[in-house]
């Protein structure tokens, strides 16, 4: 058993959408970090960039709008077009949209729905042919989908869509898992709780109070918490791990 490479990461290609800020800018820096070359993508370029230029290691920032199909297919080619292969990727770009059911519109459904649901799939079915050229049966290419502690335990906020993409993103990682198997490929899924973020943030100490006092372990999530189970599923300890949905949440779904 080689322990010494057990939790490696080194010379390996992720790419992780939404890498710019909140839980993809941990992760990103996470496997920057651990030696891994990082592509992030985020749509605004100036922010993206800036990002990248703030991470230790190996990270490049691509603008990519993944609200569309068009979007995605030009991310794709973009990496293509630069790595001959890819080992890792993180599917996080997400959004919300937070609204009482009375008023809850289609708009806000269908936006949700496309970046947190759609996109992760039609990313994935375009970088194909570099996942699988980073594959191989001792050592998987890895997808790794956020989740969220949302699609295991109902909060009191009205975030129907989210929870209904986050609840499918965790359906969708069991039948890619299953299906891509036989390409060397690993699918799990991370479902985060209270991490700080430009989603999720924390206005006032009554706030925190009232939030650290729902986590068994009593806080919120640091970066490190994320970041080591990324590193974990995309290592050579993950790889006989698949279809999996891990909880990173500190307790809060239990």
């Amino acid at each position: 058993m080689d322990t010494a490479n057990l939790f490696s990461v080194k010379g390996r290609v992720a790419l992780v959408t939404g890498g710019s800020a909140g839980i993809g800018r941990m992760i990103a820096t996470g496997l920057a970090a651990a030696g891994a070359r990082v592509y992030i993508c985020a749509r605004n370029a100036e922010k993206v960039n800036a990002a990248a230029a703030a991470m230790e290691g190996d990270v490049i920032g691509l603008a990519a709008d993944l609200s569309t199909v068009a979007g995605i297919e030009a991310l794709a080619a973009e990496i293509g077009g630069r790595e001959s292969a890819l080992h890792i990727l993180v599917n996080n770009a997400g959004t919300l949209s937070d609204a009482p059911i009375d008023s809850f519109s289609e708009a806000e459904w269908d936006s949700v729905l496309d970046l947190n649901l759609k996109s992760p799939f039609f990313l994935l079915q375009k970088l194909l042919p570099q996942l699988r050229a980073g594959a191989t049966p001792q050592r998987p290419a890895t997808v790794i989908n956020i989740g969220s502690v949302g699609a295991l335990k109902i909060g009191p906020r009205e975030v129907y869509s989210y929870q209904a993409s986050k609840g499918a993103i965790h359906w969708l990682t069991r039948s890619l898992a299953k299906n891509l198997a036989r390409d060397n490929l690993t699918v799990n899924a991370i479902a985060p709780g209270f991490f700080e973020s430009d989603m999720t943030v924390i206005t006032d100490d009554a706030m925190r109070k009232m939030v650290e006092s729902m986590v068994p372990r009593g806080r919120t999530g640091l970066a490190e918490d994320v970041a080591g189970a990324a590193i974990y599923l995309a290592s050579p300890a993950g790889s006989y791990v698949t279809g999996s949905v891990i909880p990173v949440e500190g307790g809060l779904s239990i």
